[in-house]
């Protein structure tokens, strides 16, 4: 490993059929006022939000509620949210549900407090919180993003068809405690299940496309795919068993807990042009990156060539012998498009309702990252938008 880094993640994890227990301990040491975050009904459906009322009357909270967090969290209902948070004089926040939740959650702790507008200062500006933080929980019932042990909150504005994802510096940002109960995933919709895993293997590609040197997040990088497409092929025909679901979620957690990222640059382009197709479409975000990463990738695959070969025979086993460099790489890629068409994922972004004419907005909400193999230019981004069509 070439880079310098420090690494601290002071998120604690409980893992398990009936993990929620566990935090009982945990509640005690927050405050008394909790904004309980929530999306749809299914929580209310399938009893996880009985559950989670239940711990938090037995443990002397004062709850309010933020109900009807949308898949993609806009800053309308950030505004809402900040206005709730602040009549109840909330000094803990608890979500339950997927990515989206806790994202919303992660936002809403940094906006409590900020006398500014939220919106240009953390998803405009980039600037960090200058002001309280308030102490975010999560309850998880849909795993990929990784936002249950992680910094990050992706919030979209759409007036102006922006979708837009901030990883804050402060560890007061990310969740103090999480609970991850795998039997909380299992009456997810099928579709949600593999957007879910996508997203996942995406994170992972997106910190591992990048750089040339012999770096062990890399190593951990592999096995962490091998891991995901194992478990998915299982899950992808039994939904239902839980140690490949179990093996998801936590395949999940390390996938975004940002260990593998660890003295390396990344890249996460695809999650910029998923971004912007997602704030236009309003599409499901693993699908998104599912639409638009082999356009990408095959696109970058000359610039990384090494990599991409890596990948191949480690992650897919594809045998080199006979090929040239570029047909392993290449036969890589066409072993990952064959595992994503055997889940059932989204590959093209007109699914979504992307369209030619919405091109020029989605270059121009695309935002050009530097970490990777090559830096696009707005030519580029529309030709890979062309393509994913």
């Amino acid at each position: 490993m070439l880079g310098n880094f420090t690494y601290c993640n002071p998120t604690k994890l409980f893992f398990g059929k009936g993990a929620l227990e566990n935090i009982r301990t945990e509640l005690d040491k927050y405050g008394s006022r909790v904004m309980l975050v929530y999306g749809g009904g299914s929580i209310k459906r399938n009893g996880i939000y009985d559950q989670v009322v239940r711990v938090l009357a037995e443990t002397g909270k004062q709850v309010a509620e933020i109900s009807g967090v949308m898949p993609n969290p806009t800053v309308d209902k950030l505004r809402e949210g900040i206005a709730l948070a602040r009549q109840h004089k909330a000094d803990f926040i608890l979500a339950v549900g997927g990515g989206s939740c806790c994202d919303y959650a992660k936002a809403l702790a940094v906006s409590i407090h900020c006398e500014e507008d939220p919106w240009e200062k953390y998803f405009v500006k980039f600037e960090e919180p200058s002001c309280p933080i308030v102490p975010v929980g999560c309850v998880l019932t849909m795993v990929g993003t990784g936002s249950e042990m992680n910094a990050g909150a992706v919030i979209t504005n759409p007036e102006q068809k922006l979708k837009i994802g901030h990883v804050f510096a402060s560890e007061e940002v990310m969740p103090r405690f999480s609970v991850l109960d795998p039997t909380y995933t299992l009456t997810l919709p099928r579709y949600q299940m593999v957007a879910g895993i996508y997203d996942i293997f995406n994170h992972i590609c997106e910190q591992y496309f990048s750089g040339n040197d012999d770096n062990t997040s890399d190593y951990l990088a592999e096995g962490l795919m091998r891991s995901v497409i194992h478990a998915s092929r299982i899950a992808s025909q039994d939904p239902q068993n839980y140690e490949a679901r179990s093996n998801l979620m936590w395949d999940a957690t390390w996938a975004l807990n940002t260990l593998i990222a660890k003295g390396k640059t990344t890249d996460w382009m695809v999650h910029m042009l998923g971004q912007s197709v997602g704030a236009l479409t309003n599409a499901t975000h693993g699908m998104t990156l599912a639409a638009v990463s082999l356009p990408y990738y095959r696109y970058i695959l000359p610039y990384g060539l090494c990599k991409f070969k890596r990948f191949a025979v480690n992650v897919w086993n594809v045998d080199p012998q006979g090929k040239t460099d570029r047909e392993v790489a290449e036969a890589g890629l066409q072993a990952m498009e064959d595992w994503m068409h055997g889940l059932g994922l989204v590959m093209k972004t007109s699914q979504l309702g992307a369209t030619e004419a919405m091109i020029p907005d989605l270059v121009r909400g695309t935002l050009i990252l530097e970490g990777g193999y090559k830096v696009l230019d707005q030519e580029e981004i529309a030709a890979i938008f062309r393509e994913s069509l």
